[in-house]
């Protein structure tokens, strides 16, 4: 490939899959190809900004001696966390551009408080020393696919069984949603499995928005079911990547997308496929007669 055949700098091939990504593939291939490989910037949203400001003080917290895990140190905790958040991010700052007084801010740090208060009503972190918090795991399956992620908390018992705990500031899904929002927790007792040879015992969403915890207690052939539609996506991936088929899927969620203004589903124009394209491959029975007979009859 010469220099100007190659792919600006902004633009990558997908090598590993995370929970968030994989869900983004399956809710609209194009989204994919805008976060991953386009990487298209968004705009900070105040919901998803909360979570983290929350999942920050929840992490936080365990830095103290177990009887001073209580519901107003982990309050005061926020306005600290949310100048770090800050700091590391300034563009989170455009969220209350237009707030000269401070109200938006006020009342959305009043949220944030709100959600770690109930975080006290459903778990008792005095009774609880997790063994990892914000733990990255990265693990290569026999076929070469990367997984990789960043689960929430580890709890180890003293027998040695494993629960992988996930923090959620909205509201628990209705009973036949939990599937979907399973997913990720599978994805990371996958993860476990395959990194320490160990199935986590027990997977638990914490819903902060609306004071509920599921739970699953996951078994092999559950893991091995991941890892198989892991695996199809994972090849529905690399063919998109490679043909530049990337095709949008629409849905409720559209209307939540930063990216309408370049989906052809509003109009939108791609921007240009910044990859090489490789031409799809003929099928056989397309495949030139090179035998010089001119055909099996002769």
């Amino acid at each position: 490939m010469s220099t100007s055949e190659q792919p600006p700098a902004e633009a990558r091939t997908p090598t590993s899959l995370s929970p968030s990504r994989a869900s983004d593939f399956m809710q609209c291939p194009l989204l994919y190809r805008f976060r991953v490989i386009d990487r298209l910037p968004e705009k900070p949203s105040a919901a998803a900004t909360r979570g983290t400001l929350v999942h920050a003080v929840l992490e936080r917290l365990f830095d103290a001696p177990a009887v001073e895990r209580t519901a107003p140190r982990a309050k005061a905790l926020i306005p600290g966390q949310w100048d770090r958040l800050l700091g590391a991010r300034p563009e989170l700052g455009e969220l209350f551009a237009e707030d000269p007084d401070g109200e938006r801010l006020g009342r959305w740090l009043t949220e944030a408080e709100a959600l770690v208060e109930r975080w006290f009503t459903l778990e008792d972190p005095t009774r609880l020393e997790p063994a990892e918090r914000e733990m990255f795991v990265e693990t290569e399956l026999e076929s070469g696919l990367r997984l990789r992620g960043v689960i929430d908390r580890v709890d180890v018992a003293p027998t040695g069984e494993v629960r992988i705990v996930d923090y959620k500031t909205g509201k628990a899904p209705r009973p036949e949603y939990s599937e979907g929002a399973l997913f990720q927790m599978k994805f990371y007792a996958l993860v476990i499995w395959r990194l320490k040879g160990v199935v986590p015992r027990r997977l638990q969403l914490v819903y902060l928005g609306s004071g509920d915890v599921l739970t699953y207690d996951p078994v092999e052939a559950d893991l091995l079911r991941v890892e198989r539609k892991l695996l199809a996506l994972w090849e529905a991936i690399r063919l998109a990547t490679e043909s530049g088929d990337w095709r949008p899927r629409p849905t409720k969620l559209c209307g939540w997308c930063d990216h309408q203004a370049v989906c052809p589903e509003f109009g939108g124009t791609p921007p240009v496929y910044p990859l090489p394209v490789v031409p799809a491959r003929p099928a056989e029975s397309e495949l030139p007669d090179r035998s010089g007979q001119g055909g099996r009859d002769g």
